[in-house]
């Protein structure tokens, strides 16, 4: 007893402690009442029947311990409950941001923030700058105070590291970190930036060999310890699929990692960020802008998203200007909301610079602002 209250941080979080406490104890009953029937069936002495009637006393018994009817709540206990979560959210809105800030105001416009449950997918073709989007969003909610995890399966964290060092320094050039000839200045201001994100309550995981599984183990340790309130995942297919199950094909195992990422986001109540990679069909229209039926291999991530976002870069297709908006390329990037079941469709603009590293809200320039006046 005084090891576990020991490894109990503090008491608000003693619903998740008893949580698992009861987990355990449901597992260890099904264990020994599992090891008492096998001897009860292997014994010819008892009675077939009553090796039954034990099985089904056991089922029932665990399900009664596993306490699943918690689950079902009639109207009035639902009301209830939904009164008191929009007070919450009266409560705690800034702004009209309800949720985990993002970090750019017109999406934060359109979602009121990352909500609590959802699962949310942002998907683009290779080198767009899903990973950079990503870091944004990171940085932007632990300044907010959240408490964020990324799981980083295409980056080593020091990577990670090496991009929100130039993203948040005045002058730092991409090139001479990832090639070592920083100037003093450039060294200095590393260091600066280095201790000012080090205060920042976001947290990385780096492990080439993760899959959903140790994701979501990891992601309720760091919940029960009150530091998981965010989860961003770079990227989807890179998970590692482990499955009893033979001659299963990749949409089928991705399949079941966008769904576990779901069950996770809806377990712990707390907003998770998938990354997604995109086929080559939008390669072939005018525009390559994207759409819902490029999402790679399974059909299952855009129904089992709450949100869907689509990365596009004009610029990257030698467009000198954005079909929809109108906005020159140079700079822009568009964050096309496909998909969203608790609200409005639609489209945010970003700005960001050269190599990617610094993203913020769109400002359309003042030569394009006087051009375009009417």
């Amino acid at each position: 007893m005084t090891l576990l209250v020991s490894r109990v941080v503090s008491s608000a979080h003693l619903d998740e402690h008893a949580c698992i406490l009861c987990n355990l104890y449901v597992r260890r009953e099904m264990i020994c009442g599992l090891h008492h029937l096998l001897v009860s069936a292997a014994d010819e002495s008892v009675d077939l029947d009553e090796a039954l009637v034990q099985l089904h006393n056991l089922v029932d018994h665990l399900e009664g311990q596993a306490s699943f009817g918690d689950y079902l709540r009639d109207m009035d206990r639902l009301m209830l409950d939904t009164l008191r979560q929009m007070d919450a959210r009266v409560a705690n809105s800034r702004n009209g941001v309800t949720g985990v800030p993002t970090g750019l105001a017109d999406l934060d416009r359109l979602t009121a923030g990352w909500q609590p449950g959802d699962l949310n997918i942002i998907a683009a073709r290779p080198s767009v700058g899903k990973t950079a989007f990503a870091l944004h969003l990171a940085l932007a909610a632990g300044r907010a105070g959240k408490q964020v995890v990324v799981y980083s399966l295409e980056m080593q964290g020091e990577r990670l590291g090496d991009r929100w060092l130039c993203a948040n320094a005045d002058d730092i050039s991409a090139t001479h970190l990832r090639t070592g000839q920083l100037s003093t200045d450039e060294q200095q201001q590393a260091l600066e930036v280095a201790r000012e994100l080090a205060r920042l309550p976001v947290y990385v995981d780096d492990n080439p060999k993760m899959g959903m599984d140790h994701i979501r183990a990891s992601a309720r340790l760091q919940k029960s310890k009150g530091r998981c309130e965010l989860i961003i995942i770079d990227y989807l297919q890179l998970c590692e699929m482990k499955t009893e199950q033979k001659n299963r094909n990749r949409e089928q195992e991705v399949t079941e990692a966008s769904r576990k990422a779901k069950l996770l986001a809806k377990e712990l109540d707390i907003p998770v960020v998938l990354l997604c990679q995109l086929n080559r069909e939008c390669e072939t229209r005018g525009d390559h802008r994207p759409a819902l039926s490029d999402l790679r291999e399974s059909g299952a991530i855009e129904q089992d998203a709450d949100m869907v976002m689509l990365l596009y870069r004009p610029a990257l297709y030698d467009l000198p200007t954005d079909r929809k908006s109108k906005y020159p390329s140079e700079g822009l990037g568009v964050l096309i909301v496909a998909k969203h079941s608790n609200g409005e469709t639609g489209e945010v603009y970003f700005h960001h610079n050269a190599s990617l590293t610094k993203i913020g809200d769109y400002v359309p320039p003042m030569e394009w602002l006087m051009r375009n006046a009417k």
